[in-house]
């Protein structure tokens, strides 16, 4: 059973960082692919980045490209999420994604495994 909890979220003022982790248990993740996603109120969920488990270059949305970066560490099991430059904009709750393939998604409906998701809020 493959469970995803994600943390680190919070409440931070605009131009600040926040790093949340994503720690995954149950199996091997090797031949997983890993995501963020996040949601706004009235919103749909929106793809942030992606990386293979087994490591390799990050893919990112425009929209937090420079921003953000996606990392993982197979010792910890863990997949982080660095986020600077923070604006208000990026208020969200914020999800942590698997699916069984390396090859990377962009779109939350090709991932099977969700964490519960964690509320980042950003005041201006």
């Amino acid at each position: 059973q493959v469970q995803l909890v994600e943390s680190g979220g919070g409440l931070v003022q605009a131009g600040a960082s926040l790093r949340l982790s994503c720690a995954a248990s149950g199996r091997s993740f090797t031949m997983f692919s890993m995501g963020w996603f996040r949601q706004a109120p009235g919103k749909e969920r929106e793809f942030l980045a992606a990386i293979s488990w087994t490591g390799g270059i990050g893919y990112y949305a425009d929209s937090v490209k420079g921003r953000f970066t996606i990392s993982r560490d197979g010792a910890k099991n863990t997949v982080d999420l660095q986020m600077n430059s923070l604006k208000p904009e990026d208020t969200a709750v914020y999800y942590c994604a698997a699916r069984p393939y390396r090859r990377l998604a962009l779109i939350y409906q090709e991932y099977d495994y969700w964490g519960q998701g964690t509320q980042v809020t950003v005041s201006s």
